[in-house]
């Protein structure tokens, strides 16, 4: 079975912070998603990977790389345009072949294991796909899967005004060979793009049997500032302690707390669950909790707490950042508090009280 992870989509949801990155490269608790992405896959046997990728090419091979430090073998699909899933698939014929495939989204993250979702698949059974659904609470936001009285799927309606069912389609798919006819049968939508939706739909009215898995834990598409905060969160309550860097006598280590060699804390107070990267020199601060703090960093007389600070950004004069991502070397200071979104290389001043959001 072949991996084709989707990494080319332009993060419109996360800008300033993906005019100049990848939104698959933001991290939680300092490790970019798509790399959660490739661990989950090389974890069921899935080595062989194809990456669609767009105008963050350059980025996304150079954090990737040829994957061999996963242990597995990654090929670059350039997406001529982004014009959907349906069609990244299109592209992407020639890496796959007629082998069965899991698509996975490379902004998504879940709890489960994907174990259960790809078992049996590879050996065949009659199923032409296989989708993993979640119960959410807002299903018109989503792509929604509809079941028989027999619990099988029988429709599948993007984003319905009156959803008559509570079950979203999540970032992965099982495909067997039958999906290049289906990719190649379909009409673009009202937005100009080939929907996978439409796919897996033209696949159902031609009698083809699509299984489902339920999820049970969580699962967050990560392309929003609230979400990707929330899944930082949920990553970090798993931290496992750490402290290998330089932590002073005057300096106060409350809960999990992961600081890595070559890190240094001074006169400091870091409240888990925290994680601290090489580099980093946090001073006279406040930080924690569910703060991830990523290489290089400096945080000097602040307060941080809910955030993450990507590499070489700085937080100093007084300021006070919740539920904020910061993008590599934005700059925050003084005395206000706030709530913030900042691209790379960003500089932003508060004044007393600013109570600033989403910048």
């Amino acid at each position: 079975m072949k991996g084709l992870i989707l990494a080319g989509g332009s993060g419109r949801r996360l800008r300033p912070l993906t005019h100049t990155s990848a939104k698959q490269l933001v991290p939680i608790a300092n490790k970019p998603i798509l790399h959660y992405v490739i661990e989950d896959l090389v974890g069921v046997g899935v080595v062989d990977l194809g990456i669609i990728v767009g105008d963050t090419a350059a980025e996304i091979r150079a954090s990737v790389g040829d994957g061999s430090r996963w242990g597995a073998t990654v090929t670059y699909i350039e997406q001529s345009a982004p014009l959907g899933l349906a069609h990244a698939v299109v592209e992407a014929g020639g890496f796959l072949g007629d082998e069965p495939f899991v698509m996975y989204l490379g902004d998504n993250m879940f709890e489960d294991s994907l174990e259960a979702v790809v078992d049996g698949f590879a050996e065949g059974g009659g199923a032409s796909a296989r989708l993993l659904l979640s119960r959410v609470d807002d299903p018109g936001s989503f792509g929604v899967a509809e079941l028989g009285d027999d619990g099988s799927i029988c429709r599948l309606v993007e984003k319905p005004d009156n959803p008559r069912s509570d079950l979203a389609l999540v970032g992965v798919y099982l495909f067997g060979p039958a999906i290049h006819e289906a990719v190649r049968s379909i009409e673009p939508s009202a937005r100009g793009e080939l929907e996978i939706t439409d796919a897996i739909s033209w696949l159902l009215e031609r009698g083809d049997t699509v299984e489902h898995r339920l999820l049970e834990g969580w699962w967050i598409d990560t392309g929003k500032k609230d979400p990707l905060l929330e899944c930082n969160r949920l990553v970090l309550d798993d931290l496992t302690a750490d402290v290998a860097g330089a932590v002073d006598e005057a300096s106060v280590v409350e809960g999990t707390v992961r600081v890595e060699a070559g890190a240094e804390v001074v006169g400091s107070t870091l409240v888990g669950p925290v994680v601290v990267a090489a580099g980093t020199r946090i001073r006279d601060s406040r930080v924690g909790p569910y703060v991830s703090v990523g290489a290089d960093c400096t945080i000097t007389g602040a307060m941080v707490d809910h955030a993450v600070l990507m590499e070489s950004s700085r937080v100093a004069g007084g300021a006070h950042l919740s539920d904020s991502v910061l993008g590599r070397h934005a700059e925050v200071s003084g005395g206000g508090s706030a709530s913030l979104l900042l691209g790379d290389h960003s500089v932003v001043e508060l004044g007393e009280s600013t109570g600033e959001r989403g910048v």
